[in-house]
């Protein structure tokens, strides 16, 4: 969890939600902001690394935002399906960074996953030389969110 008004650098190895990346996915991310810094964009960590508890209190605050379980998981993995909780996700910030890494993200095997959250992208080599995978349009038409799915760091 990244404490609120604090901002949190793809190289600040201080914050557990940077450390507890996985190692390649790191890497990816700060090479790519290495090369944004060039054109003037700061890449934010608004969210990586989550513990499991701190997911289930996010999934809880959705289901009661949006009413039920199932609305709640266009938005919000469960600590067992979470990208977060392995350290193969990442949520950035601002705008200008995110517009970037859409454009430049596949350079780097960063790739956009779902359609409603352009903020989060995880790692996929591959799309260095066959680009990014289609999105989903939300997490509830991945199938690495069901109980049945293999586990996160394989390809979709």
């Amino acid at each position: 969890m990244i404490p609120d008004g604090v901002v949190v650098s793809v190289f600040d190895d201080r914050i557990p939600s940077v450390a507890n990346l996985d190692p390649d996915l790191r890497d990816a991310l700060r090479r790519a902001a290495t090369d944004a810094a060039g054109s003037d964009v700061v890449f934010r960590v608004n969210s990586g690394w989550r513990s499991p508890e701190y997911q289930e209190q996010l999934l809880r605050e959705a289901v009661s935002v949006y009413g039920s379980a199932e609305e709640a998981a266009r938005w919000v993995a469960t600590a067992e399906t979470s990208a977060h909780v392995s350290g193969d996700a990442i949520d950035i910030g601002p705008f200008d960074a995110t517009y970037w890494l859409s454009r430049h993200g596949a350079e780097y095997g960063l790739c956009q996953i779902y359609g409603n959250e352009s903020w989060h992208f995880e790692l996929r080599p591959e799309a260095v030389d066959h680009g990014c995978p289609p999105m989903y349009p939300d997490p509830t038409h991945d199938p690495r969110m069901h109980s049945d799915a293999p586990p996160f760091g394989g390809p979709l």
